[in-house]
C-alpha cells in the first residue's frame, strides 16, 4: 500500500494481497482521521458480500473468488465512544461465469486485491462522526451526539 495526501483527500493505491477495507482503518488510524467517506475501483481476487435478513437479523455472507473487476465501492469510517475507527461500505463486482457476464453486489465485509485498488478517501472536516450500537442489526448506525 502507497498513499498520498493532495489537497483535503488521501489517494491510496492497494497493491496484490492487501486488503482494502483494513488499509482504509489503517490509513486513518495513521493520519489520525476520525471519520470519512471513500469510494474506489480495481481488481480484485476475493470478496466476501454480505446480506442483512431481516428475519433472522442476520447477515449472511457469500465469498466471491476469481477475477474480480470492482467497478463501484462506496463507503465510511465513523468513531465509537472510545475513538475505535469503524467502516461501513458496499461494492459491486463484475465477473465471468463460464461465457456469462455477471454483477455481484451488497455489503462488503473483506475485499483482497489481485493486481491494484485505486481509493479516494476524503476526511470529515469540522467534526467527527459517530457510531451508535444498533440491537436489531447488531451493528453501527452514525451518531450526531457529542
Amino acid at each position: 500500500m502507497e498513499y498520498r495526501k493532495l489537497g483535503d483527500a488521501y489517494y491510496i493505491r492497494l497493491d496484490r494481497g492487501d486488503e482494502i477495507v483494513s488499509s482504509v482503518i489503517a490509513v486513518c488510524e495513521k493520519e489520525s482521521v476520525g471519520s470519512a467517506t471513500y469510494s474506489g475501483i480495481g481488481g480484485c481476487s476475493e470478496a466476501q458480500i454480505q446480506t442483512f435478513l431481516p428475519e433472522t437479523s442476520e447477515f449472511e455472507t457469500r465469498t466471491l473468488a476469481g477475477m474480480l473487476e470492482l467497478v463501484s465501492l462506496t463507503g465510511n469510517v465513523v468513531s465509537d465512544e472510545e475513538g475505535g475507527l469503524f467502516s461501513h461500505a458496499h461494492a459491486a463486482f463484475a465477473y465471468k461465469d463460464g461465457k456469462d457476464h455477471r454483477i455481484a453486489a451488497g455489503h462488503i465485509k473483506s475485499i483482497t486485491v489481485l493486481y491494484t485498488a485505486e481509493i479516494e478517501m476524503r476526511p470529515v472536516t469540522g467534526g467527527v462522526i459517530g457510531r451508535r450500537y444498533d440491537p436489531e442489526t447488531g451493528t453501527g448506525f452514525w451518531s450526531f451526539s457529542g
